[in-house]
């Protein structure tokens, strides 16, 4: 019986074994507990649910295993040794370790490991495959070197299970309407949605940025200022920069089997465009004077309404931001733009009535921000200290003129 590494949650894809309460050779009885796991979420004990010997280990103690990966192998007590009396090799089962793990015998064939074209698959997308019809040809793969995993076979399925355009239309064919034809760009931008809030486990967090002093610094800038004008958005992707290096662990990106982490801040920002949206980065922002930041962003801009930008102007990068703000918009929570991790989405700063310390109260100026993070990155801890950070350059923006 082959012992499988459990999965513990949707977005755990291994688990490091910290303990052996067994070694080879010891009788185990069912619901004895086998070793001890450790995920970044939890840490618990895994019980044997078959008897026999514990003919092998193959993951040590200190060791991690992908989930669904073999860490041990449990023989029959009564035929302990891996030849049969006629002298063949016997296979091993797979069983489940109840409840985390399903039963998985070499009866149950679910295709081949790897397809015609090279593409590898992971025995749990095999097994998803089989079951709900999908083929594997059709399949992109997420993972390493584009290797199938589950993810992907349910993001193939609802893609699958997608209503037709001609089933949609019968439903409206008694109501005037005009087609739109839909282009590549508006059929990129509508596949990357799907993939990005299928694959990316977003969580959103939100605070309220006080913007008087900002502002008041951005209208003196101004007036000193004659061949350019600085916008609030200038501050924003500056403060945001500098929010990403004072937290520099949430300036980084998922990337499968490792984490790519930043040492500058390359910041993405939304501009709209006719039939979509584009967001060209804003490389080094951090480095980067409020005015040279708003030169910059005009030009990239424009050239993005004109669809002239290059990929290297609008590929890469840790963080975006989309501003909302202009059309009168409070609040709102964005959509990551994988393979980025983070994504600030922002609304119109207005007047906002807020309690002094004495029980008063006052009018400020205020403007919402909510956060989105790729939790496989940022966990709610250290979104919750960049969001913070944020605020605080933009409540004391003198920082972003040093």
């Amino acid at each position: 019986m082959e012992i499988l590494m459990p999965q513990l949650g949707e977005t755990v894809a291994e688990g490091k074994i910290t303990t052996w309460f067994k070694s080879v050779g010891d009788a185990v009885k069912s619901g004895d507990n086998l070793f001890e796991i450790e995920t970044d979420k939890v840490s618990m004990e895994v019980p044997a649910v078959t008897s026999g010997v514990l003919s092998e280990i193959r993951v040590k103690a200190g060791e991690v295993a992908k989930v669904g990966g073999i860490v041990a192998v449990i023989a029959d007590g009564a035929a302990s040794s891996a030849k049969s009396v006629n002298g063949t090799v016997s296979v091993p089962k797979q069983i489940k370790l109840d409840p985390f793990q399903e039963v998985r015998t070499p009866e149950r064939n679910f295709g081949k490991a790897k397809l015609a074209d090279g593409v590898t698959v992971t025995p749990m997308a095999r097994r998803l495959a089989s079951e709900l019809g999908v083929d594997l040809s059709r399949v992109r793969g997420s993972g390493p070197h584009g290797r199938i995993v589950a993810n992907d076979i349910r993001t193939a399925t609802v893609i699958a299970s997608t209503p037709s355009s001609d089933s949609v239309r019968n439903l409206y064919k008694d109501v005037p309407f005009t087609e739109v034809p839909v282009d590549a760009m508006r059929r990129v931008i509508a596949r990357r949605l799907i993939e990005a809030k299928q694959t990316v486990p977003h969580f959103y967090l939100t605070a309220d940025v006080d913007m008087d002093r900002a502002m008041a610094l951005r209208e003196e800038a101004n007036a000193s200022l004659t061949n350019i004008k600085l916008s609030l958005n200038d501050f924003i992707v500056k403060a945001f920069a500098i929010a990403l290096q004072r937290v520099p662990a949430a300036n980084s990106i998922w990337a499968e089997d490792r984490m790519l982490r930043f040492q500058r801040s390359d910041i993405g920002v939304a501009v709209a465009i006719d039939g979509g949206l584009l967001t060209p980065v804003i490389r080094g922002a951090e480095t980067k004077s409020l005015s040279t930041i708003s030169a910059e962003m005009k030009d990239l801009a424009a050239r993005a309404r004109e669809r002239k930008l290059l990929p290297s102007e609008y590929q890469g990068g840790a963080a975006s931001i989309s501003n909302l703000g202009m059309f009168g918009v409070r609040a709102f929570s964005g959509i990551i733009n994988p393979p980025q991790s983070t994504l600030l989405a922002v609304g119109a700063a207005s007047r906002r009535p807020v309690e002094t310390e004495n029980g008063g109260v006052r009018f400020v100026t205020q403007m919402t921000a909510t956060l989105s993070c790729d939790h496989r990155v940022v966990d709610g801890a250290l979104g919750a200290e960049l969001l913070a950070a944020f605020k605080n350059v933009l409540e004391h923006p003198v920082s972003m003129l040093i």
